[in-house]
């Protein structure tokens, strides 16, 4: 067993289970066992070790329920009970025995999506590991220190480049890990970020603009609905518009990385009884944006389309903060230096957002990269590929030890 192994196994035997998905004060919840954990495996190795404290997250009245900006949750507007947790990212340095010339960023995330508890026991079967947070996104952490640890003690390490690892709390959710960063003004050369994407260098992925639309009717008699104004059925032909004319248009509009913008209604509820005319329905919308569309943009776009078919709706949204696209130009020395290292030519995009774009929005110069694949994450039966959670490993450490 090699020692990324060993980390990654000890790693998903701790669980740290995003809070959002589960009820207050579940014995799987958050990161902090699993950041004191690597603090002292990172400490042991020389790395000057600090927890950046992020305290702004707020739930609602129902478990798992954020609130928005403002303070609403999601459900109608109600003001939640509000319930804080302090969590922490996790730093570990590596400085240059010179002057700092530049700063390199490797950046994963802590958190994991929930599971049964047999998931977090790893269990190796035909060289894959098995267990939550197997790929999404343990392995990276796991290849990203150990990668700095052998570099600590290498006679290879960098004069003139500090390395940092920062491992960052609740991806999963709404990404305040990151954001926490970017606030306190941390500064770096490249971000590294860590993701299953089977080691290849990322440099562009879509956002996430999660979206309530809302219509409202007059409730009468089920027996008379003529006297009413059915919400549900002005809320079906908005459905129809978003699903074939708006996602005609988006398949328009495309990323020559990966492809069009898309949008999917994820879920619809209204009225109260069968008998009673429905006064109101809401649904939730997933839109993934491009690089270059805002989401003030897309709800002016929206709200523009509902209005020429003379739909009446309200629109807000339904994330605590956006979940931006990312595009970083690849032509950057860094970034060309890492792709170099890794053997790829061309550059990558991939669907799904993370915390690169926060990192981005903030002045670092950001990419993606990682063991794994994506399409194991969130699985029941998540697992990495040993040799590739060893490669990814070995593939950072060579490109860390190349730096000046």
């Amino acid at each position: 067993m090699t020692r990324t192994e060993k980390l990654l196994a000890e790693l998903i035997a701790l669980p740290s289970v995003n809070p959002a998905f589960l009820p207050p004060r579940h014995p799987h919840a958050g990161e902090k066992n699993v950041a004191d954990f690597l603090a002292s495996v990172a400490a042991s190795a020389g790395l000057e070790i600090e927890f950046q404290k992020v305290d702004f997250i707020r739930w609602g009245e129902t478990p798992g329920e954020p609130a928005l900006a403002d303070g609403r949750t999601g459900s109608r507007g109600r003001w939640p009970h509000r319930k804080e947790l302090v969590r922490s990212n996790l730093i570990a340095r590596l400085r240059p025995r010179n002057q700092i010339r530049q700063t390199i960023l490797l950046a994963p995330h802590l958190d994991t999506v929930g599971a049964d508890a047999t998931r977090f026991i790893p269990q190796r079967k035909n060289g894959r590991l098995h267990g939550r947070g197997a790929c999404d996104t343990k392995g990276s952490v796991a290849a990203m220190l150990s990668a700095l640890c052998e570099l600590a003690n290498s006679k290879s390490r960098p004069l003139e480049t500090e390395i940092v690892f920062a491992g960052l709390v609740d991806e999963e959710h709404a990404q305040v890990g990151s954001r926490a960063l970017v606030k306190n003004k941390f500064k770096a050369d490249l971000a590294i970020v860590g993701e299953p994407i089977k080691l290849q260098v990322v440099i562009a992925h879509k956002g996430s603009l999660w979206l309530e639309i809302e219509t409202r009717g007059k409730a009468a008699h089920g027996a008379l609905p003529q006297l009413g104004k059915n919400a549900v059925h002005e809320m079906a032909r908005i459905v129809d518009v978003l699903e074939t004319d708006y996602a005609a248009q988006l398949r328009k509009r495309k990323h020559p990385l990966f492809g069009a913008a898309t949008v999917n209604v994820g879920t619809i509820s209204g009225g109260t009884q069968p008998n009673i005319v429905p006064d109101f329905c809401k649904i939730s919308v997933d839109r993934r944006t491009l690089p270059g569309e805002t989401d003030a943009g897309v709800r002016r776009e929206i709200g523009a389309l509902l209005r020429a078919r003379k739909f009446s709706a309200n629109i807000s949204s339904a994330k605590l903060a956006p979940a931006l696209p990312l595009e970083t130009n690849h032509r950057l020395p860094l970034v060309q230096a890492f792709m170099r290292s890794v053997g790829q030519t061309k550059p990558v995009g991939v669907h799904f957002c993370c915390d690169a774009a926060i990192l981005s929005t903030g002045g670092i110069p950001s990419v993606v990269f990682g063991p794994g694949d994506i399409a194991q994450g969130h699985t029941a039966d998540e697992w990495i590929s040993l040799a590739e959670l060893e490669r990814g490993k070995n593939l950072l450490l060579r490109f860390l030890m190349s730096l000046p």
